[in-house]
């Protein structure tokens, strides 16, 4: 097998570093400020029906342009792809920025999801083949502090445009940096685009990811999409197709021989899927909980503010060659933080009227600090544990596979919030409607730590010999 080469510690290996790492916060910025922006959005264009589509579409393009990445870079390289990435998450950037009408809109969102889940894949890749196992942990640090970044000042920035300029300009914004982006990397991946692409040998070679069955799985979570909204008999048509295609096709997606009841990178896979759900979909209710308890939305956005500064934590916890733990042990310990965070959130749901607005803000920043350290720990780590098993002519597809598995399972835990919330919400009390959900996306995350007992021994490399 031909050995992927490492890129110098020369300036252009820093102009790499810095320029990813500014991609990053390009791509999490657009995303965390559109949430904030999109109510002028909506003011301005109409067809509120659309409202939730811009958000979901995003998600649908990632799985399949994610899997096309994936391919492409096994086969190609990762260079390419990415390069192409910027493109179309740029293209996809202005035509939102021009947007009409909502849907309009919706379609710069699904082009901007096409880019940035091709972004998001290689981003992983060039990380894998730049820098040596020990910095790998180290840079994962600084891939979550800029997707943390936004957090803290994505809302304020796009606030202030809406208002002072236009929602348009929050769209606008973003370009500037992918731009600097993509021309502070172009030495590095100059370089990188120079060295051979590594042949699979008969141990390494694996059947790449079928392009169409992303795209039926795609189609599978709209069907599940359109099932939770819209609770009517035909939304059991919806709901049935959905299932049978996930369950027809999601495993194809999967690292080879993917189990439900399997260890390694299935095990791996899986615990991306449930626990990542589980958070997202906690953190997407949680403002809505918090308002219908008394506490300002201000206030509210304190939580996810905080839950930010949990996953920062985590991520560099997780770098710390201090830290004795093997991979899969910091695996589990981060799926268990998001567990208990979570509960801790519904504890604070159910106790509804009975508790001040003040007691269940407090539960709420508990739970999301607790539930974000988790996930800093267990997002860096099943990314690089992926990246330890996966034969080197594999780590495009199985990179593609675990960003795959997450964003099925974003989509899938939001859906059944959302459907569980649909369903209780206009006759039971908020406290067992939030309640409700946030149970069950509790036992989600429990779930994932219980499969992340069967992964098996990771070692951590960043670990001092």
């Amino acid at each position: 097998m031909v050995k992927w080469l490492i890129v110098p510690p020369t300036s252009s290996r820093r102009g790499l570093t810095v320029g990813l790492l500014t991609c990053v916060t390009a791509v999490a910025f657009e995303g965390m400020a559109v949430v904030t922006a999109m109510p002028a959005a909506a003011a301005d264009l109409g067809d509120l029906h659309l409202y939730a589509w811009a958000f979901t579409a995003v998600m649908i393009a990632q799985l399949v342009s994610i899997v096309v990445a994936g391919r492409l870079a096994d086969a190609v390289g990762p260079v390419k792809p990415l390069l192409a990435g910027l493109v179309v998450f740029a293209v996809g950037v202005v035509v939102a920025a021009l947007a009409p009408t909502m849907l309009v809109l919706v379609v710069g969102r699904f082009i901007q999801g096409l880019g940035g889940g091709a972004i998001a894949l290689t981003l992983m890749v060039v990380t894998a083949v730049a820098y040596d196992p020990a910095e790998r942990a180290r840079v994962m640090t600084w891939y979550s502090a800029c997707w943390m970044l936004p957090s803290f000042i994505g809302p304020a920035i796009a606030a202030w445009l809406s208002e002072n300029l236009s929602w348009h300009w929050v769209f606008w914004a973003v370009l500037p940096f992918v731009a600097a982006g993509a021309a502070l990397m172009a030495p590095g991946l100059a370089h990188l685009s120079s060295r051979p692409t590594p042949t699979p040998d008969a141990a390494g070679s694996a059947a790449p990811v079928p392009t169409h069955a992303a795209v039926l799985v795609a189609g599978g979570i709209a069907l599940l999409q359109v099932a939770g909204q819209r609770l009517e008999p035909l939304s059991l048509v919806w709901l049935a197709g959905g299932v049978v295609v996930l369950a027809v096709w999601f495993g194809r997606l999967m690292p080879q021989g993917f189990a439900l009841a399997a260890s390694g990178l299935s095990a791996v896979a899986l615990v991306r899927l449930l626990v990542s759900g589980a958070f997202f979909g906690a953190q997407s209710f949680l403002p809505l909980q918090l308002s219908s308890s008394g506490v300002p939305l201000q206030v509210a956005g304190l939580a996810i503010t905080v839950g930010s500064v949990g996953w920062m934590i985590g991520s560099w916890l997780q770098a710390r060659p201090w830290l004795r733990l093997s991979r899969d042990q910091i695996i589990i310990a981060g799926a268990a933080c998001v567990a208990l965070g979570i509960g801790v959130l519904a504890l604070g749901a159910w106790g509804g009227s009975d508790a001040t607005a003040t007691a269940v803000l407090v539960a709420a920043v508990t739970g999301m600090t607790l539930a974000g350290v988790g996930m800093g720990l267990q997002s860096s780590s099943t990314a690089l544990a992926t990246m330890q098993l996966s034969p080197e002519s594999q780590i495009g597809r199985n990179t593609s596979s675990l960003q795959v598995g997450e964003t099925t399972g974003n989509a899938l835990f939001a859906g059944a919030a959302g459907t569980l919330f649909a369903a209780l919400n206009p006759t039971s009390p908020d406290a067992v409607t939030f309640g409700s959900l946030l149970t069950l996306l509790a036992v989600g995350a429990g779930v994932g730590a219980l499969v992340a007992l069967r992964i098996g021994r990771v070692q951590n490399m960043s670990l001092r010999p």
